[in-house]
């Protein structure tokens, strides 16, 4: 297999008042999958921080926007067009409030749905065509979006995030081995991850 670049985006916002948020479940999955293979996240390029280094043999930029969320297509863009990476080898990970704790949606393609980092992701790139894993947070409870997204996560719920962090890290490693469909039918059907 030919050695390609990926960028993997792990949406989020910055500073200390998000850490262990559930909007911050994208870059939490992507410091997963750079522990994972020994890399730190922490140049700063491209409005975010960032690291690069070889996963399963593919060149890889990580890549956690530093602008808001809102505002995440801007650092992607940037770092797209830097590497010259087509967005076919762009990966996004990010939260969903429509999919339960401890579940995750892999697609090759798609829109942003009610996300709003993923239409500045869009937006920016022109363009849908990219894969993205979409890691849940809900089921949707009453209450203000804006409050429930930004609420950190309850430990009670700490095991079973952290083992959709690691599906997620698990996802990001098939796609860029070219192996989007085995990632899809490992974890798009789970009810709940084991």
């Amino acid at each position: 297999m030919a050695v390609e670049r990926w960028l993997i985006v792990g949406l989020g916002n910055p500073g200390k008042r998000y850490e262990n948020t559930w909007h911050n479940l994208g870059r939490l999955a992507l410091q997963t999958l750079a522990r994972r293979h020994r890399l730190s996240v922490n140049k700063i390029r491209f409005k975010g921080l960032s690291t690069e280094g070889l996963i399963c043999n593919q060149q890889v930029l990580l890549l956690a926007p530093e602008t808001f969320m809102n505002l995440s297509g801007e650092s992607v863009r940037a770092a797209a067009d830097y590497y010259k990476i087509p967005e076919e080898n762009i990966i996004v990970l990010y939260d969903d409030i429509d999919l339960d704790v401890g579940m995750l949606r892999i697609k090759e393609q798609g829109g942003a749905g009610t996300h709003k980092g993923m239409k500045s992701i869009i937006s920016h790139l022109q363009s849908e065509n990219f894969p993205r894993i979409r890691i849940g947070m809900g089921p949707r409870p009453l209450g203000d979006m804006v409050d429930i997204v930004l609420s950190r996560i309850p430990k009670s719920d700490q095991e079973i995030v952290q083992r959709s962090l690691d599906a997620a890290a698990d996802c990001c490693e098939l796609i860029i081995q070219g192996e989007i469909s085995k990632a899809q039918e490992r974890y798009n059907q789970k009810k709940e991850l084991d």
